[in-house]
């Protein structure tokens, strides 16, 4: 316990290390950021910043206790959430937030925004529906718009401890190891409403009652933290490990001490390799400082965690899969019962959540139930994470309340929808698939329905780990459902058939009616086909696999329909069912075309726009590789 120093000792020390510094820099070090060149913005600027004799503050350590910082802070943070418009600078105290920011910007930031205070617009936030020009991040509704609880501090430096603490880190964790009982931990969580956001929405406390009670009484538990994030276009958990890794590591202590487990283990998706290195720092530095190891707070409670990474099978998000993973095996699910919480890894009782749910504990534990349930819905409190992508101005990583819209999302934060060229359209909206691969499209009707596990479900969706993708007019959602399928079908482990040859024959299916080949009596085998590999699967990704097929068959039918017997996708986007059309801009009246097609479906008259029957063309392709003009479309 040498190696111990009380918190609020160590939340004072960095206040007085930081305490003489005038400025603070903060450049985004989100995976987002960093691929679009976010560090070497932070080196320029750094470099600018010394050549205009400024003193520069890199890392804030041990050696600014007696002397401390001062000059300008240059920081990193995990990832702000506005990835589209990265890289991303905020200037403290001043407010001034600047976007798409690159290493030739340093000069003009040093030495006309830091100098003489003279503000950018080139890198400023221009609201597409406004065209407001927006220089805080106060002024943007993408952020005003949101409720950040989780997020929060997504914004501070990941790679200090001590910043972590003076934000009021670790004082959930050791709330419950020195005040409370493991049954009053659970009990605590379980009042809070708290509901797993990995996608099924199971009572976080009841899981941890289960296992703190379990008729298995080895006194060897663990406790698991689900970082396998493998949704298409998900990045809430990452981005929650890279900006924010000790609240994870917290609310890990704190499942330990709930269910009597001396031991956790991360696992996280090797394709995060920015996150397992900011976990395995975190873990270092709470070793350090003796929040992790033994006798913690001067108890008996002793607990220690270590990362795992994973091969990236999205078959591993499913719990028994993961152990068997972590295990040594080939991550392939199990049959419940036995659950997890009666044996799980090493057949000991086991807790696993995911990422995100882990990262609320501590603020329930610091806070009270009674507050976390103040924001949310009765059944569904708290707030959750999404992914926002697709057709849609602003994309990126948002946090808003359970009992929000998708109107809200879409427009308010989203600032509405886009066409295929990215302008703003506004009223173009078709649908959002949200759940990712596991989940199920809401539609236009759906707009100002409020967004929480039991709404969802109703529709046939579910929260899933939070994907959202907004689609517009001219997206074929029988291609959508094809997409999704296309990829559960490649991750099915192979070991039950109903997923196994089940998601092949959906998969074969869809590619008929994408090919023209599809009839009515394809979609009731589609549906058929779909319900039973639903209820035959033995996991979750095998029953949930069918839900984009059955949520676009139920609301988009009339899509299926005009493949099937129009022989037509309405959208274009299936180049066997694309309506065949003439350009009006682009076509010149030549008159080549109509000479060229066989069955006389071209139409028209010298030096004006031509026509094509759509019944009457077979799509040889004759007109299209006459056209010199690039106007023949849909063949």
């Amino acid at each position: 316990m040498s190696n111990f120093i009380p918190l609020e000792q160590l939340a004072e020390n960095y206040q007085k290390a930081t305490s003489q510094i005038k400025r603070r820099i903060v450049i985004c070090g989100g995976t987002g950021c960093i691929a679009n060149g976010s560090m070497s913005v932070r080196d320029a600027l750094i470099e600018e910043l010394e050549k205009a004799g400024e003193e520069v503050i890199v890392e804030i350590n041990e050696g600014h206790l007696d002397h401390p910082a001062t000059g300008t802070y240059v920081s990193k943070s995990g990832c702000q959430g506005f990835c589209q418009m990265g890289p991303l600078m905020r200037i403290e105290p001043e407010g001034i937030f600047y976007t798409k920011v690159k290493a030739s910007d340093a000069a003009d930031i040093v030495n006309k925004t830091i100098k003489n205070g003279e503000l950018l617009e080139r890198l400023a936030y221009v609201d597409p529906a406004t065209k407001k020009v927006c220089m805080k991040e106060d002024e943007i509704d993408f952020y005003t718009k949101q409720h950040r609880i989780v997020l929060e501090n997504c914004t501070i430096e990941p790679e200090n401890v001590e910043e972590y603490i003076a934000r009021e880190g670790y004082i959930g964790a050791r709330k419950a190891i020195t005040e409370m009982t493991a049954q009053e931990v659970c009990d605590e969580v379980l009042a809070s409403g708290l509901r797993g956001r990995g996608g099924g929405g199971f009572p976080t406390g009841m899981k941890w009652n289960f296992t703190l009670n379990s008729s298995n009484k080895d006194p060897k538990r663990y406790v698991i933290c689900n970082g396998d994030e493998g949704d298409p276009g998900a990045f809430m958990d990452r981005s929650v490990m890279e900006g924010n890794p000790h609240s994870v590591i917290e609310g890990m202590m704190i499942a330990g001490k709930a269910i009597g487990a001396d031991e956790g283990i991360v696992y996280v998706r090797a394709e995060y390799p920015l996150a397992v290195s900011r976990m395995r720092r975190a873990v270092a530095d709470a070793e350090k400082h003796g929040l992790l190891g033994d006798n913690l707070f001067g108890t008996d409670f002793s607990f220690r965690v270590r990362i795992m990474e994973g091969a990236g099978a999205f078959v591993c998000g499913e719990e028994t899969a993961l152990m068997r993973s972590v295990e040594g095996n080939r991550g392939m699910p199990m049959p419940k019962p036995p659950f997890p919480a009666v044996s799980g890894l090493n057949g000991k009782p086991t807790v696993i959540n995911n990422v995100e749910t882990l990262a609320f504990v501590p603020y329930i534990l610091r806070n009270g139930a009674e507050n976390y349930k103040s924001v949310g819905t009765e059944k569904s409190p708290g707030t959750k994470t999404f992914a926002l992508t697709g057709h849609v101005a602003n994309t990126g990583l948002i946090e808003v309340p359970f009992g929000a819209t998708l109107r809200h999302i879409v427009y308010d934060i989203g600032g509405g929808t886009i066409d295929n060229d990215g302008k703003l359209t506004g009223e173009d909206f078709k649908s959002v698939q949200i759940g990712g691969p596991s989940g199920g499209c809401l539609t236009p009707d759906m707009l100002d329905m409020t967004l929480d596990f039991d709404s969802l479900q109703k529709v046939g969706a579910i929260v899933g780990s939070g994907g959202l993708v907004v689609m517009n007019n001219q997206t074929c959602m029988v291609k959508v459902a094809r997409f999704f399928m296309q990829f559960t079908q490649n991750e099915s482990c192979g070991k039950c058939t109903p997923c196994r040859e089940g998601t092949k024959q959906i998969l074969s299916l869809l590619d008929d009616i994408i090919k023209g080949r599809g009839t009515l009596e394809t979609l009731d085998l589609l549906e058929e086909t779909a319900k039973a590999v639903q209820l035959g699967s033995l996991c979750a990704l095998g029953k949930t696999a069918p839900n984009p097929v059955l949520s676009t068959l139920r609301y988009f039918r009339d899509e299926y329909i005009a493949h099937v017997v129009d022989k037509i996708c309405p959208t274009g986007e299936c180049s066997a069912l694309a309506r065949p059309e003439i350009d009006p801009e682009k076509c010149k009246g030549c008159t080549v075309c109509s000479k060229k097609c066989p069955v006389g479906a071209i139409t028209g008259t010298l030096k004006q726009p031509h026509q094509i029957d759509a019944k009457k063309c077979i799509k040889c392709g004759a007109c299209k590789a006459a056209c010199k003009f690039g106007a023949i479309k849909g063949i």
